[in-house]
């Protein structure tokens, strides 16, 4: 039940980060990628943007293209459906990212050796199938002999 519940936690979180932070800083991300309300900031982003799709396209960028598109959110801002599509995907990215991080996968722990003496215990054996003969080389670590002593 406590696992339901920190999973539950981790996704509420997440759609509600993800929700208010899309709308907050895609404006803020498009303005610092030089779009902004006075039109493309010369030497920025933008302006590299807006010269290529200008140069694909003979000269002129192309309405409804990408620059067009990002151009007109950064001089005018989002739109009421925009602002609900940038919302939903980041609702739905923050949701994943909040179910996961509640998530702890199996055989993960905090102290690598702990996970070492865990195996040993647990399997009577610290190598791997392929891995049963003894190396000759003892700078590669103990043997699984000296570990299962642990």
């Amino acid at each position: 039940m406590k696992k339901v519940l920190k999973t539950v936690i981790g996704v509420t979180a997440g759609v509600a980060a993800g929700t208010v932070g899309t709308v907050v800083l895609a404006p803020v991300v498009l303005g610092l990628a030089g779009f902004t309300a006075g039109g493309i900031a010369a030497g920025s982003i933008a302006a590299g943007m807006m010269s290529s799709a200008a140069i694909a396209n003979g000269g002129a960028v192309a309405a409804g293209s990408l620059v067009a598109v990002l151009q007109s959110v950064g001089a005018a801002g989002f739109t009421a459906a925009t602002t609900a599509g940038v919302a939903s995907t980041g609702g739905v990215i923050g949701g994943v990212v909040g179910w996961f991080s509640g998530r702890k996968r199996k055989g993960d722990c905090l102290n690598p050796q702990e996970g070492v003496k865990l195996s040993v215990l647990e399997t009577g054996n610290s190598s791997a199938p392929e891995d049963d003969e003894e190396d000759e080389d003892a700078s590669n670590g103990p043997s699984s002999k000296e570990l299962q002593k642990i």
